[in-house]
């Protein structure tokens, strides 16, 4: 397998419980490089009510590296307030810019403060961990990566302790995000809470017994009957003005352009996509109750990054037995983990061509998500 194609030649598996196989698992090429971003003082935002704000700055970095990558696929995992993700070294330097910029956005834009930094692969093998990747489609339409082996959260440790920094591009600068939007109302939970769970192996790497207790979370949420994604099948058409609207004229404005004419151009973007979805009109190539339907099926809203990561809605009862059996897992040392419950999720897209079936849509919960069950996580 060559470095440039690696994350291409994976194969791609079905069924949510394969993530806990290690034979799914391919470690990345010694070339490759790892790159991360997390907002800082999040909770501090998240008390302001700005999580979609939050969200959006997370999930940008994904869409400012592919966007600079020219779409071709890379992994990458959105973590609420950050991202993690990898490329090959023949592109590590447009995903360092892409970062640079995307830093400078962020902070001009959106009042945010976004760390990010690059690791090569070699200094996570030289700490003696790796970074092993799998590819788990949730649909026939997109794949998303997997990862495994501790390095991602050793990178996250190196970059929250300043090592492998990515530096702010100029005041001014600004990432291509075309593809990033905002629109769709929150999701209320119709079980009884909308659960942003984080789990992680204590020590940083996973064993036997981790990957039993993964194998048995899985099954008791699927196979209980209590608990469905957060994007309901019977999802409405989204509705005027939608939410998030100023965050996406902040993200597709472009250099040069006014705030009055970007509203503008973005408002009326909108307005006929709602116009699309509200009287059911395909246009082109744009079916948009086939697009509802993708949404659905496409929406990432569990997954696996060296932490198991889920925001699902269910019932307070299921919520109380997963707690319970993670805290005999933290006794036990086999575990760590933390959870928030909410009343709702919301959603953020990447979306650069609404007439192919490739879109992707990030869930979390609504109200802090998994930055508050990672807050949670780090206080047990």
């Amino acid at each position: 397998m060559s470095a440039s194609d690696f994350y291409d030649r994976l194969p791609v598996f079905e069924g949510f419980a394969g993530i806990v196989d290690p034979s799914r698992y391919r470690p990345l090429p010694p070339s490759w490089w790892v790159g991360m971003t997390d907002v800082v003082g999040s909770t501090s935002a998240i008390a302001l009510g700005r999580y979609k704000a939050v969200n959006t700055a997370g999930a940008s970095a994904i869409a400012a590296v592919s966007n600079a990558l020219g779409h071709q696929r890379f992994p990458f995992v959105f973590g609420g307030d950050g991202a993690s993700f990898a490329v090959s070294g023949e592109d590590a330097p447009l995903a360092r810019e892409a970062l640079a910029a995307t830093m400078t956005w962020s902070h001009e834009e959106l009042e945010l403060a976004l760390r990010a930094a690059i690791v090569p692969v070699a200094a996570i093998e030289a700490a003696g961990l790796r970074v092993a990747v799998a590819r788990y489609a949730p649909s026939p339409n997109v794949s998303y990566a997997m990862f495994a082996g501790g390095g991602i959260a050793w990178s996250e440790r190196a970059m929250k302790a300043g090592e492998y920094g990515v530096e702010p591009a100029p005041p001014g600068a600004r990432p291509d995000l075309n593809g990033l939007s905002c629109r769709w109302s929150n999701f209320p939970a119709t079980r009884g809470t909308m659960l942003s769970l984080l789990v992680a192996p204590i020590g940083g790497r996973e064993d036997q017994a981790f990957r039993t207790l993964v194998q048995s979370l899985i099954e008791e949420i699927d196979e209980s009957g209590e608990a469905v994604r957060p994007m309901p099948a019977e999802t409405p058409a989204t509705t005027w003005p939608p939410p998030g609207l100023d965050l996406e004229v902040s993200a597709q404005r472009r250099i040069g352009e006014s705030l009055p004419r970007a509203r503008l151009r973005v408002r009326l973007r909108a307005y006929l996509a709602h116009l699309l979805f509200k009287f059911g009109r395909k246009i082109g190539n744009f079916d948009p109750r086939r697009y509802l339907a993708e949404t659905v099926e496409n929406s990432d809203f569990r997954k696996y990054d060296d932490n198991l990561r889920m925001t699902i809605d269910c019932t307070t009862a299921l919520a109380d037995r997963l707690q319970a059996t993670l805290e005999r897992a933290r006794a036990n040392g086999i575990a760590n983990f933390g959870m928030h419950r909410q009343s709702s999720a919301l959603m953020t897209c990447v979306v650069p061509n609404p007439s192919r079936s490739d879109h992707i849509h990030f869930i979390d919960g609504a109200a802090g998500g998994y930055a508050l069950a990672a807050r949670a996580m780090k206080a047990l």
